[in-house]
């Protein structure tokens, strides 16, 4: 583990998984974390984990302009600037094109990519300043197009075309720019995607204990934001998804369908 000692750290979406991960080993390396969320309860029991340490928390739906951009503005008067802001907030879906509601589609985008562009906006001058990193977290569906996940990946692919121009816009100022996929992560996101209706589902379809761990995946983020890596994309599955992608894309389309149908029918 770096030594993060004095730097400030932004983590949105820090109440669960991946995100609840990565505040607990940068506040292990030394740093000051702020991180936000929804949900309250969370983020009352996040500080309860961690009293008298350098962690700032407030309630904040990133998917509005104004919250994120308070929030920010709160870390920069707090600690006099932002070193490291990562984009981890995020939700995902699953539904079928024909079926899906428009309004979880708009969900979904409003969160995954708005929430990112209107956090990175507010915190650019600080993270500038410092010769800081900007990092998304974006996912294998950012790459491929995931059946039932839409909406999911729309906003990933939105997100990763967003941070390479703003990755090339900054590329000789000292500021990087860095996006990760982490493939199958076991996390509560899956639980809480949103179905046809743009509620929550409440269920995961796919087996969570199969999957890389939130502090394993949150572990190879800290060290690609030490190294400054381009991106990283994560687990065997997610490196052979985005390379047969890429190089074989007629045969990844079955092979995909194949993964997440059974008979016909969406069953992951």
């Amino acid at each position: 583990m770096a030594n993060f000692t004095e730097k400030v750290v932004v983590i949105t979406g820090g109440s669960d998984g991946i995100g609840k991960a990565l505040v607990q080993q940068f506040l292990a390396a030394g740093a000051k974390v702020a991180t936000c969320g929804r949900n309250a309860d969370k983020l009352s029991i996040l500080v309860k984990n961690f009293p008298n340490q350098n962690l700032y928390t407030q309630q904040v739906d990133v998917a509005s302009e104004e919250q994120a951009t308070t929030f920010m503005e709160a870390i920069i008067e707090k600690w006099g600037g932002i070193d490291i802001l990562i984009n981890n907030a995020g939700i995902s879906m699953r539904a079928l094109v024909s079926e899906t509601a428009t309004q979880t589609l708009k969900n979904v985008m409003d969160i995954n990519f708005w929430g990112t562009v209107y956090c990175t906006k507010a915190a650019l001058p600080a993270i500038q300043k410092a010769n800081g990193v900007i990092v998304g977290v974006s996912s294998i569906a950012g790459y491929r197009g995931l059946p039932g996940r839409s909406g999911y990946s729309a906003s990933k692919f939105a997100l990763n075309g967003w941070l390479e121009a703003l990755r090339t816009e900054l590329f000789d100022s000292g500021t990087h720019v860095m996006w990760v996929c982490p493939g199958f992560t076991s996390s509560n996101i899956r639980n809480a995607a949103l179905n046809k209706n743009a509620q929550a589902q409440g269920e995961s379809p796919m087996d969570e204990g199969a999957m890389m761990s939130s502090e394993e995946c949150a572990a190879h983020i800290i060290t690609a934001i030490v190294k400054r890596k381009r991106s990283l994309v994560l687990t065997f599955t997610g490196k052979r998804t985005v390379f047969m992608n890429k190089y074989f894309p007629a045969w990844a389309d079955k092979l995909v369908h194949g993964f997440f149908f059974k008979n016909g029918i969406l069953v992951k």
